[in-house]
């Protein structure tokens, strides 16, 4: 069978990725900026980027972490809490600084302790987002002990989601790293409101990844991957050529100790590879051609924003991923480290 050994496409964004701060942030930047022309930058460092002036230090010091030549922009989010303030989040959005806002329910991920308890809590922050068009991204999980962990994310569909974009029903919602058969389910049969994003790792793990044979912590992530008939659906998604779904890694990097422990954080480092990971998805489908919407335009659009220029090209080629990476002064462990992948950025 003659396979295609190189795909260009117009440069994609990734509209979800965990850059932290300081030396880490620093460390893993590149990695991000060298294949996307923009990101979606998550607030969840600590303490949260609240209001714009955070929003505007934050912002300010990726672009001085920038290599000179670099047109990477990254684009700011608002991390909601019970207290948020509906004109201070109307006046970053007006002033350009804010993209979007994020709803983290209190307690759901990393650094999400002043996250949000109730949602009417901020309905008044939701209304003033659904007059100025300004999109709200969530992270769609229950937090109650008493439920499952793999069915947070359909127990919020039901008790929270479904009501949410019932009661705004000119809210722009993106219902990020959906994990499940259900989340899929709700968004194609959502509004063009309601879109949603896929990492690359739900595409390709299943639980199995990270509690079968041993506990492997650097394939835990939140959401938690689920079982193979979810991943199936996701990839379903994520290759249909809807524009309801595109690109967003969650890369989020975490010390290797920090992984490696008694109560080890959740986040998969996937940003080195991301691109390769999506394309190697994609391959396995059949759906090269639809490769380019879903990393490159179904985003830009949803966003309401102006697609990238420039292309980038991957060729088919074994690419060693490392066991373990060098950075802030410590060990990452990334996505498929000690794996072959089949595709590697060229250009």
């Amino acid at each position: 069978m003659n396979q295609q050994q190189t795909i260009t496409i117009r440069r994609p964004d990734d509209w979800h990725v965990h850059l932290r701060d300081g030396a880490m942030m620093r460390g893993v930047l590149g990695y991000t900026a060298r294949q996307f022309a923009r990101a979606i930058v998550m607030p969840n460092l600590s303490p949260p980027v609240t209001d714009v002036a955070a929003a505007e230090s934050y912002r300010d010091s990726i672009l001085a972490a920038l290599p000179e030549a670099s047109t990477f922009r990254p684009l700011m989010t608002c991390y909601l809490t019970d207290d948020s303030d509906p004109a201070e989040v109307a006046r970053g959005f007006a002033a350009g600084v804010f993209t979007a806002a994020k709803l983290y329910p209190a307690n759901a991920t990393t650094n999400s302790a002043h996250g949000v308890t109730a949602i009417a809590n901020i309905m008044p922050v939701l209304e003033c987002m659904q007059q100025i068009g300004m999109p709200l991204l969530v992270h769609g999980e229950v937090t109650d002990h008493n439920v499952d962990i793999f069915d947070r994310e359909a127990v919020f569909i039901d008790r929270i989601m479904t009501k949410l974009v019932r009661d705004l029903p000119g809210l722009k919602v993106v219902f990020e790293h959906i994990t499940t058969r259900e989340a899929a389910q709700f968004v194609a049969s959502s509004s063009s409101n309601i879109a949603a994003t896929i990492t690359p790792q739900h595409l390709q793990i299943n639980r199995n990844a990270f509690l079968a044979g041993g506990l492997r912590p650097h394939f835990y992530c939140l959401p938690v991957a689920k079982r193979e008939e979810h991943r199936l659906a996701l990839r379903k998604a994520a290759v249909s050529g809807s524009p309801k779904y595109f690109l967003g890694t969650d890369s989020a990097p975490h010390p290797r100790g920090a992984k490696e422990s008694s109560c080890g954080c959740a986040g998969i480092f996937n940003a080195p590879h991301a691109l390769e990971s999506y394309a190697t998805v994609f391959d396995e489908e059949n759906a090269l051609d639809r490769l380019e919407a879903f990393a490159s335009e179904h985003g830009p659009r949803f966003y309401g924003l102006p697609l990238n220029e420039g292309t980038v090209t991957l060729e088919r080629a074994e690419v060693q991923v490392p066991e373990v990476m060098a950075i802030a002064g410590g060990e990452i462990v990334p996505y498929h480290a000690g794996q072959t992948i089949g595709w590697r950025m060229v250009g």
